[in-house]
């Protein structure tokens, strides 16, 4: 009985979500897909912008035109605009210095993407992106629709600017781990 006891407290360190078999996300990128990876000199925005991105993001671009990016270089589990709709949905979020979605009732943002691993139909958007703000933070956002999982390279364009990255568009993969204590 008190050997029961020990071996279940030494066992309580192990237990995880995953010990009582729920899904965990598998995050692999093929290493045929060259995903955009956080630079050893990483951007960082102009004042009054935020320095630091949300957690597993990084800045990517320059201060006339950037973008946050995953640190994994992946978009995995990516829902449906509808129940019906069979293509993947993300937001982009875009910022440049001076931007005022005030003053730009009409933004110059526009999007384009390929699949560069496979033939596939192009990239989806919702057009010129709109003017949005939180606080006093400005920026541009816009919604895309990939057509399949895949390596996809996205370009952004606001007048004569341009950004380009490559993201890594997957299925959610469950995994199962049991632990035997």
């Amino acid at each position: 009985m008190l050997l029961r006891r020990v071996l279940s407290l030494l066992c309580l360190p192990l237990l995880s979500p995953l010990a009582f078999g729920q899904a965990r996300q598998a995050l692999a990128v093929p290493d045929t897909c060259s995903v955009t990876k956080p630079a050893d000199q990483p951007f960082v925005p102009p004042t009054p912008h935020s320095v630091k991105p949300p957690r597993g993001e990084f800045w990517f671009g320059t201060d006339r035109l950037w973008t946050r990016l995953p640190e994994t270089g992946a978009w995995i589990g990516l829902g449906h605009y509808t129940p019906d709709d069979p293509t993947f949905r993300q937001k982009l979020f875009f910022w440049r210095q001076g931007y005022d979605a005030h003053a730009e009732t009409q933004t110059k943002l526009i999007l384009s993407g390929r699949r560069i691993d496979a033939v596939a139909p192009p990239l989806q958007t919702d057009g010129p992106s709109t003017g949005s703000r939180k606080g006093d933070d400005q920026f541009l956002m816009t919604g895309i629709n990939f057509p399949t999982i895949g390596c996809w390279e996205i370009t952004g364009r606001y007048g004569s600017d341009e950004l380009t990255f490559v993201v890594w568009v997957g299925k959610k993969v469950a995994v199962a781990v049991a632990i035997i204590c």
